[in-house]
């Protein structure tokens, strides 16, 4: 006989060294086999909605509430059911989550709405990896200093063409004009009919600033150095740090590192962005290129041969340009268009 026989024959297995230990083995279900899984994901309609005004490494500040004492800026991460989808400033967003603004409190953002306008910009026109700055901005701010650094109309039309794209009004402003004499500068976009505004060293233009600002959603774009920050944080109030320029460079110090949403004094809301040097148009298609320049740059006249403006030969501006009809900067536009056209790899149809 075994040594784990029953040695006492009364069928149980207390005389067996394991058997009086199996009926204290808890049995655990199987949580899979309980709940079957589902497809069927929630739709947060009913989720609280905020506001990105800022995003740092990650993280997202949110603007929630219905205004007054009830307004807070909320800490939030996106959740991982949105996958690669960006969540950038001043995107309208659902959240769950901790939602009272207390230290250490975090929130998930977990859907983004539908965007208005979409402001993106590439690593060069060669690349069409596209990088998204704000979404559901109104109006383009595009700063640039009359002097200090030199003025680059180049750089300036990629902003427009940027703007255009994007469905965004944009707003020119020169800064610095002690320093010099703005009026050739401006002399490129004449045809334009942009919105100007201008401002010295030593003085704020508040009221022409508030009238192009108020009640509107701006984001700001600039070249380094050129007095963005300085003009954001006089119109906000905020300290958003200023910089200075290269004295042998000619350059300006980035001093913007993420893009913010700050509110302005009498209403509104002015989107910083840090300054760049270059900004790549390799996401644009190269149709929204012309469309751009030509439905800001050819003036309205009569209708060519019967058929509406909008509707003739693309090229019809090579001729305007050619025939002055542009002012004196025409021929360095179109230069500077079919640049535009020769950096993004597309055929230049006014060489026939």
């Amino acid at each position: 006989m075994s040594w784990w026989d029953d040695v006492d024959g009364d069928d149980t297995d207390d005389d067996e060294p394991y058997g009086q230990y199996e009926s204290k083995v808890r049995i655990r279900p199987n949580p899979k086999g309980n709940r079957p899984r589902t497809k069927v994901r929630p739709t947060y309609e009913d989720a609280p909605v905020g506001w990105v005004t800022n995003v740092d490494r990650g993280r997202y500040g949110v603007l929630v509430g219905s205004g007054g004492a009830d307004e807070r800026v909320i800490t939030a991460t996106k959740a991982r059911e949105l996958g690669k989808k960006s969540v950038v400033t001043g995107d309208h967003v659902s959240l769950v989550g901790d939602l009272s603004g207390e230290p250490g409190s975090l929130a998930r953002i977990v859907k983004v709405a539908d965007r208005t306008t979409l402001l993106r910009r590439s690593a060069d026109d060669t690349d069409e990896v596209e990088r998204v700055i704000v979404a559901n901005a109104d109006q383009m701010l595009v700063v640039v200093a009359a002097a200090d650094p030199e003025p680059r109309t180049r750089l300036i039309d990629r902003y427009l063409v940027a703007a255009f794209d994007a469905g965004l009004d944009p707003i020119l402003c020169i800064t610095k004009t002690d320093l010099a004499d703005p009026a050739p500068f401006l002399e490129h976009f004449a045809c334009l009919s942009l919105r100007i505004v201008t401002s010295r060293s030593d003085d704020v233009p508040f009221d022409a600033l508030h009238e192009v600002l108020d009640d509107r959603v701006t984001v700001t774009v600039g070249h380094s150095g050129v007095g963005k920050s300085t003009l954001v944080n006089a119109i906000t109030g905020a300290t958003r740090a200023t910089g200075h320029v290269n004295a042998v460079t000619g350059r300006g110090r980035h001093t913007s590192s993420s893009s913010i949403a700050l509110r302005v004094r009498d209403g509104g809301w002015i989107i910083d962005t840090p300054g760049v040097r270059s900004f790549g148009l390799g996401h644009v298609d190269p149709a929204n290129v012309f469309r751009a320049f030509a439905s800001h740059a050819v003036p309205v006249r009569e209708p060519v041969d019967g058929i509406p403006l909008s509707q003739a030969h693309d090229w019809e501006i090579v001729d305007r340009v050619a025939d002055g009809e542009l002012g004196p900067t025409g021929v360095e536009r179109l230069d500077s268009f079919r640049a535009l056209l020769t950096g993004m790899g597309a055929e230049d149809p006014g060489q026939e």
